[in-house]
């Protein structure tokens, strides 16, 4: 045709899926996983989720039996959140303490069974607090110190029980390098710190809220010490301030909403960066799949995939073993 220049096919690439796997800048492989598991009290149990399709709250053996099949997918680690008992729970959340907690006995469980698997364990207050937040309270206020003094507490407590990452999510100021002087201190050095570091006022928790059963019982709302969705630059400063106080890794949540969080934060540290793909993007895209509107498989590697472009090293991600699984039919 005349005026077509086709000095240059760029479809020529993309004309055989030999060709399509040979250029693929971006793989994503189990390697790259993490799975949330949710724990409950009992034997046997497996409590489905009712707004976030396929997923289960798991009893401590059930668990176990997550982490051997975590482990036989190739999946690296989990993360563990306790759905603990309302009568445990009080204004101060002195449940987190409990050496005998959901939590610990989950870890130590997991640890004694499969000990080739990655246990991280979430620290901050919500599961443990008659109130729903992170932190501690007086009247309506979030305590920022007192906290994190709290929050020292609870991380020496996963640590003894034998986690390999803690997790601080609370957003408290200072959080990060009082935790790692105290693990330091107790001859927990090797214990790492993923830090949520630029952990967004999202409306997308909802379900998660349901998975660990603290949402009825939030008062008010988060956004004194999470941030606003509204913000860039002031994730940067977080992330710069967690990494300078010893964190590890470092965290964005959400995940698919902030891929522009994740890009930036990758490309000025350069420090190991994860994402959270949170229960509202992981409902949102079932609720499309149960209507037949998505095709689940294609679906959840498509937005995993996208992690990956935007500079993540991992996902927290609800489709962990679902991915893991059609991964491992394609090797």
């Amino acid at each position: 045709m005349a005026g077509l220049d086709l000095t240059h096919r760029p479809r020529r690439l993309r004309r055989a899926e030999w060709s399509r796997r040979l250029v693929r800048e971006t793989v994503l492989t189990a390697n790259d996983l993490i799975w949330p598991i949710f724990v409950i009290e009992g034997q046997g149990q497996r409590e489905p989720i009712g707004s976030m399709p396929m997923v289960h709250r798991l009893s401590v053996d059930e668990a176990v039996r997550a982490a051997v099949r975590a482990r036989d997918l190739g999946i690296p680690a989990l993360a563990l959140f306790p759905n603990t008992d309302p009568t445990l729970r009080d204004e101060k959340g002195a449940e987190a303490f409990n050496e005998n907690n959901l939590v610990c006995r989950a870890v130590r469980a997991i640890r004694k069974e499969v000990p080739e698997i990655g246990v991280m364990t979430d620290v901050a207050l919500d599961p443990y607090t008659s109130h729903g937040h992170d932190g501690l309270m007086r009247g309506d206020e979030i305590l920022n110190d007192e906290t994190v003094e709290a929050l020292i507490r609870q991380a020496l407590n996963q640590a003894r029980a034998g986690c390999d990452i803690v997790a601080p999510s609370d957003m408290m100021d200072g959080r990060i390098g009082a935790i790692r002087a105290a693990l330091d201190k107790e001859g927990f050095e090797q214990v790492q710190i993923m830090a949520y570091a630029a952990k967004y006022a999202s409306a997308f928790y909802g379900p998660f809220r349901e998975a660990v059963g603290s949402g009825g019982l939030l008062r008010g709302d988060k956004r004194t010490y999470q941030m606003d969705p509204a913000n860039s630059d002031e994730a940067l400063r977080e992330v710069a301030l967690d990494l300078e106080q010893g964190a590890d890794m470092v965290m964005v949540k959400p995940g698919l909403p902030y891929l522009d969080i994740c890009r930036r934060v990758k490309d000025e540290f350069g420090a190991p960066t994860f994402a959270y793909q949170v229960s509202g993007e992981y409902a949102m895209i079932m609720a499309a799949v149960e209507r037949g509107w998505l095709d689940h498989e294609k679906a959840m590697v498509e937005s995993l995939v996208a992690f990956k472009r935007a500079g993540c090293d991992g996902v927290l991600t609800y489709f962990a073993p679902f991915v893991a699984e059609k991964l491992a039919r394609q090797a």
